[in-house]
């Protein structure tokens, strides 16, 4: 087995030299450093994390946390673990997923353990117990997402109020003056104060009311069943309506299998706009849906940048805002005459 004594050996240095480039506890020239890694890429050695963490204090892992029982794991939220991931492999960190609930009590026990260095934070209520736990364990830590105050904390989000803009603007641009939106339920205990959620439905009463539209919110739950029985519901109470908004991935789904079941032609009859979706979802319906793209690649690495920083004691990353983007698909179009 090569050991670090061979990796000295070849790139001729000394041991204690390739110690400080495994952990980073003294400087190196970027020569000696280039010298001492192309050694051990050639001799094929591979860090003994274990031994890499007792003499730095540090893991070198961090975790994300997602409360896995409470939110679906979706396409979506695929694209912000591997970009996550992606991103703390460039820094020479581990990222690893911790499915803990949003109350803090599995939160509070993993980080008493000491197997991380620090936590991105996913699905972010506006009065998030995580943030009060990660505080008093004077653990690092990031957001993806927004608690209702923000002082202090490092943070990065989807723009909401950018993203439903352009998607309100794209269906107005078209004609349609009777929109619905198909929402979060609000209701369920789970989301009652799911930030997404409740910027989202405030963007749009502001948006239409800007517009001069009627506002109608339609709450729904995050399965493709409840996209279908909303559906039902809507031709049943707003006949009038030409254009259709949802919120969650699953719900959108359902919506457009219900109008197909139901004979409503998509988007002859009903334009049908997902507010956050990816491609390979948004491939399932036929027609492909047009979507509002979310910024899953763009935030997961944002996120993690974020915390790096924090543990690098490098300058903090701004808060970024970004908003998902209008993806070209079959299901919008100008509505019937």
């Amino acid at each position: 087995m090569v050991n670090m004594r061979d990796v000295a050996h070849r790139a001729g240095v000394s041991i204690a030299t390739v110690s400080f480039v495994l952990n980073g506890t003294k400087p190196v020239t970027a020569a000696t450093r280039a010298r001492v890694e192309q050694s051990m890429a050639d001799l094929g050695y591979r860090r003994n994390v274990v031994a890499r963490a007792l003499a730095s204090r540090r893991t070198h892992i961090i975790a994300m946390a997602y409360p896995a029982l409470e939110h679906r794991f979706g396409m979506s939220t695929a694209e912000f673990f591997t970009s996550a991931a992606e991103a703390a492999r460039k820094e020479d960190y581990h990222l690893v997923l911790w499915p803990v609930g949003n109350d803090g009590v599995e939160l509070r026990e993993l980080l008493g353990q000491g197997l991380v260095d620090g936590v991105v934070l996913m699905e972010v209520q506006l009065d998030d117990p995580r943030v009060g736990i990660l505080r008093q364990t004077g653990t690092p830590f990031a957001m993806i997402g927004r608690t209702s105050e923000l002082e202090g904390l490092s943070h990065v989000d989807i723009d909401f109020d950018a993203t439903v803009e352009e998607a309100v603007k794209h269906l107005h641009g078209l004609g349609h003056r009777r929109l619905v939106l198909v929402s979060g339920d609000l209701d369920d205990p789970r989301f009652h104060a799911y930030g997404p959620w409740v910027r989202t439905e405030d963007a749009y009463r502001r948006v239409t009311a800007e517009y001069g539209l009627e506002t109608v919110v339609l709450p729904c739950s995050d399965t493709t069943r409840a996209g279908q029985d909303v559906t039902e519901r809507l031709i049943r109470e707003y006949p009038e309506a030409t254009a259709i908004l949802v919120l969650n991935e699953y719900a959108a789904l359902g919506v457009v299998s219900a109008l197909n079941r139901m004979g409503r032609a998509v988007p002859d009859e009903f334009s049908v706009l997902p507010l956050l979706m990816v491609p390979e979802t948004a491939a399932l319906t036929d027609p492909e849906l047009t979507m509002m793209r979310t910024p899953g690649p763009e935030l997961g690495q944002l996120g993690t940048e974020a915390l790096i920083r924090q543990l690098e004691g490098a300058d903090p990353l701004p808060p970024q805002m970004v908003p998902a983007k209008l993806h070209p698909g079959g299901t919008t179009a100008a509505p019937r005459a």
